[in-house]
């Protein structure tokens, strides 16, 4: 099946299901490093701050875009104006007039949705974050308009009754069924009941991508998600622990042309054949077997078996899966190895890859050559995308030698082959 509409790009992937993963993306036909495969716009967003007014953060982003302002700043500056809904007294803050006006009539912030974070704010505020984001997802999902919260429930996810999030859905059902007005989404033919609040927590769970804050060498490189939002199409793409596509999204960047800052972007780290799975990394690339098959199992229910996990486990028969530090150290030491390898002769000293072997794409070219150098970054480079020609007779554009990073935004010219 192909994927149309306002993100088709060509017919360059499509949706089909791979054995052992069920829906995944391919290749529809070559592809090369730096072409923007998919470009998906959310269905839904919601804050991943908790409700107490006291949890510093909430203020500093827009509550419809969720781009990065300055309460602070906005009072001595004429560059920007921050505006705050007319509503409530719940502390939401908007980038701009027209982002508040976006965000009160049909999307993030409408009356209901006002309404209901009010009333739960004191509700839920002293219980665990995961609980209140859960809140916050729910309020979103039942504001979506009927097309889209068909679109929510066609994806990915089911709830067992062995699943622990089922005790949430029966507490968040019925503070939601307090609520007055009820949900806009409450009528024929969808039924509000706690199996459908289950649904839509289990949807979530696997499908929603984090929007991180913006990256800071001064926190070590951690950065905390300030968002989760749910893109449709881009949730149909599986995981690699060596990926061969990546996501940027610029949620702080300006724009002259479009409003729109929310699209993720799914873009190719190097050239692929038609046919092949077309895959993303669900965290860093730098967390070792350990923590990467923790993490799928904990969060998306799965064990990861990409060539690099099978590689890697060889390496761990002997270490207790919980010893992180032992191993996160050994995966340092290997890099640092690899790091010294290439001294004399700077990254382009490096193996060309192999096109026509790339199930043997090697562990060490990928992290030197796609892994950010930045400190404390840890994110993944992906070409810019090609340049078309003006050539008539050479339709094929020109690949980009700079790399960006999608974490710090970084850009690097890529080695010599």
């Amino acid at each position: 099946m192909a994927w149309k509409g306002k993100d088709d790009v060509g017919g360059l992937v499509r949706m089909r299901e791979v054995q052992g993963k069920g829906r995944g993306v391919v290749a529809a036909q070559p592809l090369k490093a730096g072409q923007i495969v998919l470009t998906d716009s959310p269905i839904l967003l919601y804050s991943a701050f908790p409700f107490a007014a006291a949890a510093g953060g909430a203020n500093n982003y827009c509550s419809n875009c969720f781009r990065f302002i300055s309460i602070q700043q906005s009072t001595t500056t004429t560059t920007s104006v921050i505006v705050g809904c007319p509503g409530c007294s719940c502390d939401f803050f908007f980038c701009s007039p027209k982002c508040q006006s976006i965000g009160m009539s049909s999307s993030s912030h409408t009356p209901w949705v006002c309404q209901s974070l009010c009333r739960l704010r004191p509700l839920l505020q002293h219980h665990p974050l995961d609980l209140q984001l859960q809140a916050r997802f729910l309020i979103a999902a039942y504001n979506l308009s009927p097309s889209h919260f068909q679109t929510l429930l066609s994806l990915q996810g089911s709830s067992s009754v062995d699943d622990p999030n089922n005790n949430n859905s029966l507490f968040l059902h019925s503070l939601i069924s307090s609520l007055s007005p009820p949900p806009p989404q409450l009528s024929a033919p969808i039924e509000f009941c706690p199996q459908l609040t289950a649904a839509l927590l289990a949807k979530d769970k696997l499908n929603a991508f984090g929007l991180m804050e913006p990256f800071s060498e001064e926190k070590s490189g951690y950065r905390s998600v300030r968002a989760y939002g749910i893109y449709p199409r881009a949730s149909f793409f599986n995981h690699d622990c060596l990926p061969n596509a990546c996501r940027f999204d610029y949620l702080d960047h300006q724009s002259s042309t479009s409003t729109t800052t929310t699209d993720l972007i799914i873009r190719m780290i190097h050239d692929v054949p038609q046919g092949r799975e077309i895959c993303l990394s669900y965290f860093p690339v730098n967390l070792n077997y350990s923590d990467r098959q923790r993490r799928l199992r904990d969060d998306y229910g799965f064990a990861c078996n990409c060539d690099r996990c099978e590689v890697e486990a060889n390496w761990s028969d002997h270490e207790p899966m919980d010893d992180d530090d032992e191993e996160e150290d050994c995966d340092q030491d290997m890099l640092g190895e690899m790091e010294s390898e290439t001294e004399s002769s700077g990254r382009g000293g490096l193996v060309k890859e192999d096109n026509n072997n790339d199930d043997d794409f090697p562990h060490a070219y990928f992290f030197l050559r796609y892994m950010c150098n930045r400190n404390n970054c840890w994110g993944t480079l992906a070409p810019l995308p090609p340049t078309p020609t003006p050539d008539h007779h050479s339709p094929t554009p020109t690949p980009s030698t700079v790399l960006e990073c999608n974490v710090c935004g970084n850009f690097h010219v890529a080695p010599e082959e």
